[in-house]
């Protein structure tokens, strides 16, 4: 079971430490569970420039600075939804994105709102489609995790680690230009094939959080 407490500590400290975790998503056509393979950190005011926190709170990063073990749900391109779980230490903001994850329950479903995707790997392989495939947007930007009513949860890994455990890899966050762009805060399964692969930013005269900078949701 994982508490609130797992949670309360830098984003950079949670973020290798929920991979191989569960989201489930539970909606009006039933319930689908992401094993998550790929996450990135993102933390707060003034300490990282790629982040929607980086400069000060906003009306769209508020959930950022809430309760830990919250969804943190933004929109980007104007056309997809990423999800993030809020993590940060007391009084301060920060949170780690979701970037990829294996289908281990409710395939049908996931497949019936990613019909574009041709094979399983991709079913949640990337941000955008991880979010498609729970069925998650920004209706549920601030749900608890950690509720057992909650639409959306956080369980911990179905398995204990063991030597034959895939290695945890570690390096920079996908698309993040400027200041921010070499911090290795970007964590995933060695090996995994549901891991999105790495793109480095295009020239931007913006920070990017998680995966671009929102018009709609400001980065301040």
């Amino acid at each position: 079971m994982i508490v609130r407490a797992d949670l309360a500590r830098h984003p950079a400290d949670v973020a290798p430490a929920l991979l191989g975790a569960v989201l489930t998503s539970t909606r009006e056509d039933g319930q689908v569970a992401v094993r998550l393979t790929e996450v990135e950190a993102y933390a707060g005011v003034g300490e990282d420039p790629g982040s929607h926190a980086h400069r000060r709170r906003t009306p769209g990063n508020t959930t950022m600075f809430g309760e830990v073990g919250h969804l943190y749900v933004y929109f980007t391109y104007g056309m997809h939804w990423c999800l993030n779980i809020v993590t940060h230490a007391d009084g301060l903001a920060g949170a780690v994105l979701l970037r990829a994850g294996a289908v281990i329950r409710g395939e049908p479903i996931a497949r019936s709102r990613r019909p574009a995707a041709t094979r399983d790997r991709d079913l949640a392989r990337g941000p955008a489609r991880l979010a498609a495939a729970l069925g998650v947007d920004g209706s549920l930007d601030g749900v608890d995790l950690l509720d057992l009513a909650s639409p959306v949860r956080l369980l911990p890994p179905q398995d204990a680690p063991t030597d034959a455990s895939p290695a945890i890899r570690t390096g920079p966050r996908t698309g993040v230009a400027g200041p921010g762009a070499p911090t290795p805060w970007r964590f995933w399964f060695d090996g995994e094939p549901t891991v999105s692969p790495h793109r480095p930013a295009q020239p931007r005269g913006t920070p990017r959080h998680p995966a671009a900078a929102d018009p709609r949701r400001p980065t301040g």
